[in-house]
C-alpha cells in the first residue's frame, strides 16, 4: 500500500477475493461498452514479466461470433454476453528473447485473467475462464494476427437465475491445508 489507502480498502479487496465466483449461467442481457472498457483498463494493470505487456485482449459481444466461439470451445458452458480472449503476442515475446516455453508470458496470462475476474466481479458482472478450446479455431474465428496465440477465454455476462450455488472449496479446507512453511532450521 502506498499510504493513501486505508484498512477499509484492504478489507474491500479481500472481501472481493473471497466473494468472487465463477459464473456458469448467464442471462442474455448485454454488457455495456463502458463496463467492458473498465474491465480492460483494469487488466492492463495486471503485473507482467519485465513489465513488457506481452498479452493482448480480443473482445467480442457479437452474438454470432460468440456462437461460433462456443462451438470451438467445449469448455464454454455459459452463453456469455461478451468474451475477452487473452492472447500472448509470441512475436513480441521472441523479440524480447523469451523462448517459446518461457513461463513468464503464461504467468502474465494468469495475472491478467485474475484481474479481469476481480474487475468484472467489482462491477457486478459474472465471469468465468475457459481453457478448453481449439487454439487454431479461436484464432481463425477472432481473425487474430499470426503472432497472437489465444491462451484462454473469459466469458462475461450477468449471472442467471439458474447459476449453481457458490462452491466454497472442500469443506473444512483452510490455507493451512495448502501451505508448507520452511525455515532455515526445519520445515514445518
Amino acid at each position: 500500500m502506498t499510504g493513501d489507502e486505508g484498512p477499509e480498502r484492504g478489507a474491500a479487496v479481500l472481501q472481493a477475493i473471497r466473494s468472487r465466483r465463477v459464473v456458469r449461467a448467464m442471462t442474455a442481457e448485454p454488457i455495456d461498452r463502458e463496463t467492458l472498457e473498465t474491465v480492460l483498463d483494469a487488466a492492463r494493470w495486471a503485473p507482467t514479466a519485465g513489465n513488457r505487456h506481452l498479452q493482448r485482449f480480443v473482445v467480442t459481444d457479437d452474438a454470432g461470433v460468440l456462437r461460433v466461439l462456443r462451438a470451438v470451445s467445449p469448455g464454454m458452458l455459459p452463453r456469455p454476453a461478451a468474451a475477452i480472449t487473452i492472447c500472448t503476442d509470441r512475436g513480441l515475446a521472441a523479440g524480447y528473447g523469451f523462448p517459446p516455453d518461457a513461463p513468464g508470458p503464461f504467468v502474465d496470462v494468469g495475472t491478467a485473467m485474475a484481474t479481469i475476474l476481480l474487475a468484472a466481479h467489482a462491477l457486478g458482472v459474472g465471469a468465468g475462464p475457459v481453457t478448453s478450446s481449439s487454439r487454431a479455431a479461436v484464432a481463425k474465428v477472432l481473425r487474430l494476427p499470426d503472432s497472437w496465440r489465444p491462451e484462454l477465454v473469459v466469458c462475461l455476462g450477468h449471472p442467471g437465475p439458474s447459476s449453481p450455488p457458490p462452491v466454497h472449496g472442500r469443506p473444512g479446507l483452510t490455507w493451512r491445508d495448502l501451505t508448507r512453511w520452511v525455515t532455515r532450521d526445519r520445515p514445518s
